[in-house]
């Protein structure tokens, strides 16, 4: 529980934020005058700016907040996953598909990824596909409404409900109005505090290895010998080097493929800009990502998930590790309050990135589409955007709530489960669309309904199946018999499946276009 000081200091810092952040949101406002200003921005930024506001959108609460949880729980397997195979991976990725990515999205004038979709394979009805799968990413926004909620809650003694609500009220609000000139200026804010955080978060175990690695480690072994060990088979998800590893590896490359991730490039204004934007992002991404380790830290600090008598969830630990650790003096209570911010900041840049990309998607991709002989008049779309993102808000906001009511082992399950469907069907047009040449409609296609249709069969059907005693998978019966799924695992036989099937239907094009 936060003392009396870190509840005032909280108050005081938490208002300064709020009122920084409307100040760059109204200064953002003023060149937002269509949808397409929203959506890629009117205003001509820096590639270091761009950088840091891609690495703050890649960065959500999940990095700083839940991801150190699993690590907390877990240990050195979630460490191995969360901090060094996924991060490597995702910036591989990320550096090979963006350059391709940006050059066809500014010859098409490109908006959101589904309008890229719809242009490259030159179909409105599966842009429309794509446009209607993004309502999947509302899993990932409640990921960091939970999280932010976990936070600020612990560090004003507050309801979780109660400041579930104020978050939502001020961040759609907020996000209404400015798009994308705006969110580059809060995220370059935001990611600069981030960068400072991670530091100190890295650091901040230096009490625990002060011995030595040795001892570190002996230590996390006497709470429990799987916390030391590179496999945990009592984890629901790093039970194996296919879990940990392999898995991991083929959902950080295709991670990348989400809206507020990928299309970031597309405000670079020019070509000359995007070596400096990747190198800035990759250095301070993979700063980011390393700030998992600290879920160690938090174990080590509360080794039987106990606090003031009342046990922590996963979700809870690293809130309540920063407010444990940061209690002391004036000089603690100020670090322990940027920390703060710091995760605020990891959630708040996320967030602002998927609502943006989700509402110019439905607004652009969707409503547009749909009802664009209706509404002629290109002015209203903003403001309908602005009434989707009120959807949006309520939406979230009862989803979240249950989340925070019955959760069930962490909020990154129930996210999981929709972001990894998401770019799991994504994965196959995005990349046929840049390195497949000639590439058809129906390969990429297939590859996308053969991804929902594997990604969903082996979540929810093959443990139906195999409880139910109809059918048995063999050696696959450990990853699909837990009452917890991973997701990794339906994402990652969905995506090679995928491939396999799209690149099929290709080849089998070509040939019939060579006779």
């Amino acid at each position: 529980m936060a003392t009396s000081a870190q509840v005032l200091g909280a108050s005081i810092l938490f208002a300064i934020y709020g009122i920084l952040i409307i100040y760059f949101v109204i200064k953002g406002s003023k060149g937002t005058k269509n949808i397409n200003d929203y959506a890629v921005g009117s205003f001509t930024f820096s590639p270091v700016y761009v950088a840091l506001s891609l690495a703050a959108a890649m960065t959500s609460a999940a990095t700083f907040v839940i991801n150190p949880g699993l690590v907390a729980s877990y240990g050195i397997s979630a460490y191995l996953s969360f901090g060094i195979v996924f991060p490597i991976a995702s910036l591989v990725s990320l550096v090979l598909l963006t350059k391709s990515f940006r050059k066809y999205g500014q010859s098409v004038n490109a908006l959101s990824l589904s309008s890229w979709v719809r242009s490259r394979y030159n179909s409105k009805g599966y842009g429309l596909f794509v446009a209607f799968l993004t309502v999947l990413l509302i899993a990932f926004v409640v990921l960091i409404l939970v999280a932010l909620t976990k936070v600020i809650s612990q560090a004003l003694n507050a309801n979780q409900i109660l400041v579930l609500g104020i978050i939502i009220l001020f961040t759609f609000g907020y996000m209404m109005f400015g798009g994308a000139n705006s969110m580059v200026y809060t995220n370059v804010i935001q990611a600069t505090i981030m960068v400072i955080v991670a530091v100190i978060l890295i650091g901040s175990g230096i009490q625990f290895l002060k011995d030595g690695f040795v001892p570190f480690f002996d230590k996390l072994s006497a709470i429990d010998p799987n916390l030391v060990k590179a496999t945990n088979p009592k984890s629901p998800l790093f039970r194996d080097f296919f879990e940990i590893i392999l898995a991991q590896i083929i959902v950080g490359v295709a991670v990348v493929c989400q809206p507020h991730i990928i299309t970031k490039s597309l405000l670079l204004k020019k070509e000359k800009d995007v070596n400096k934007f990747l190198i800035t992002t990759v250095i301070v991404q993979f700063l980011f990502y390393s700030v998992v380790i600290a879920g160690l830290y938090a174990r080590l600090q509360f080794p039987d998930f106990m606090q003031n008598g009342k046990v922590l969830n996963i979700d809870s630990i690293i809130p309540a590790y920063v407010i444990s650790v940061y209690s002391g003096g004036i000089l603690s209570l100020l670090v322990g309050l940027f920390v703060i911010l710091g995760l605020l900041s990891a959630g708040f840049s996320t967030i602002e990135g998927l609502i943006q990309s989700l509402s110019t998607t439905i607004t652009t991709d969707i409503i547009k589409p749909l009802f664009g002989k209706i509404i002629s008049d290109e002015s209203k779309y903003i403001k309908i955007n602005g009434l989707v993102i009120s959807v949006l808000a309520v939406v979230s906001f009862f989803v979240a709530r249950d989340q925070i009511l019955n959760p069930k082992l962490s909020v990154a399950i129930f996210a999981q489960n929709g972001v990894y469907a998401y770019f799991s069907i994504l994965f196959v047009p995005i990349v046929f669309g840049i390195f497949v040449k000639n590439v058809k409609l129906s390969a990429a296609f297939t590859g996308s309904i053969t991804a929902l249709v594997v990604y969903y069969s082996i979540y929810y059907l093959f443990p139906i199946l195999l409880k139910s005693g109809i059918a048995d998978f063999g050696y696959a019966n450990k990853y699909l018999s837990d009452t917890v799924q991973n997701p990794a695992i339906a994402a990652s036989m969905a995506i090679v499946l995928s491939l396999v099937t799209g690149f099929t239907v290709h080849l089998m094009t070509k040939k019939k276009q060579i006779s």
